[in-house]
């Protein structure tokens, strides 16, 4: 998401050169979990303090990054942020982004439950 090429490839992202972000889109029922309790598992599964970078993977396509469907998420992200950034959860600064969602692509077959094919490699938590 958030590229400014049309239907880029998986490989094409990993170039670091479409402006792509990987993501995942989560479908969720509001009634069976909040936006705001999807967020805080975002911000514990990742590293929000790195520009640039998750793990050993380097670029701009793996920077953090919410992206929002409506003007409450962007309210609630924002919000978290701030809330995150004042009780000092983290050392560092906190750098994601917050952005209008745009046109998710879905990545190759080959690419698809990669936690489930990959799970041996050593940034795959089981």
């Amino acid at each position: 998401m958030g590229g400014h090429i049309d239907n880029p490839t998986y490989r094409q992202v990993c170039g670091g050169d479409t402006g792509h972000v990987e993501v995942i889109r989560v479908t969720f029922n509001p009634d069976e979990i909040g936006y705001r309790d999807l967020l805080d598992v975002f911000f514990t599964v990742h590293d929000p303090t790195t520009l640039n970078r998750q793990g050993n993977d380097a670029g701009e396509q793996y920077r953090s990054v919410i992206f929002y469907a409506d003007d409450a998420q962007q309210r609630i992200a924002e919000e978290t942020i701030a809330e995150l950034t004042a009780a000092k959860e983290f050392s560092e600064p906190i750098v994601t982004a917050v952005e209008p969602a745009s046109k998710f692509y879905v990545a190759e077959d080959y690419h698809q439950n990669y936690y489930n094919e990959n799970s041996r490699q050593p940034y795959a938590c089981s």
